[in-house]
């Protein structure tokens, strides 16, 4: 490793820390955090979320305290702009625990390495075995995916089925009031 990406790595695991004791004292997990360069300056994005989902007052409040401290506290050695959001809908998986909790969703990963002839799969998380994500691929059916081989992985979002559980809930909402 190059002492730029290393410096990066360092830079990432500090920013990590911090955001995770603000968003842990605020009730909200932190998904993930991740430094870009955007041309001389860095850009660190944090993604948080709650069961309810994030509000800008949310990302709002955690950019706040996390700048905050990172100034403070002189963690990033130069400017840097700092993102606080949602992960989105088809937010990213990036532990063992992200899988275990998404079991049964529709998601696309890709590996870092062939397996079977393919890197890329399209399926349903079906959840984990040791340190390995069990993943049902509409073509390859069951694959074991260690997590350190997964290059990149997100839910899916399947709008048919969001569609189907939207006019559920209209109709629900429609009987309550004429009761």
């Amino acid at each position: 490793m190059d002492a730029s990406a290393s410096a990066a790595n360092s830079v990432t695991e500090r920013v990590r820390e911090v955001a995770t004791r603000v968003a842990v004292a605020r009730g909200l997990e932190l998904v993930h955090v991740e430094a870009a360069r955007e041309g001389n300056n860095p850009v660190l994005r944090i993604f948080i979320d709650k069961p309810e989902g994030v509000t800008h007052a949310d990302c709002s409040t955690v950019s706040e305290q996390v700048g905050a401290i990172l100034d403070v506290e002189d963690l990033v050695a130069s400017e840097y702009t700092l993102e606080v959001s949602s992960p989105g809908l088809e937010r990213g998986l990036y532990n063992l625990a992200d899988y275990e909790r998404f079991a049964g969703r529709p998601a696309r990963l890709r590996s870092r390495r062939a397996i079977d002839g393919q890197r890329n799969f399209r399926g349903h998380v079906v959840g984990v075995e040791e340190d390995k994500v069990i993943f049902d691929d509409r073509t390859a059916g069951r694959v074991l995916i260690p997590l350190d081989g997964v290059a990149k992985a997100n839910l899916e979002i399947d709008t048919e089925a969001e569609f189907r559980r939207a006019k559920e809930l209209e109709k629900h909402r429609q009987t309550e009031d004429i009761d």
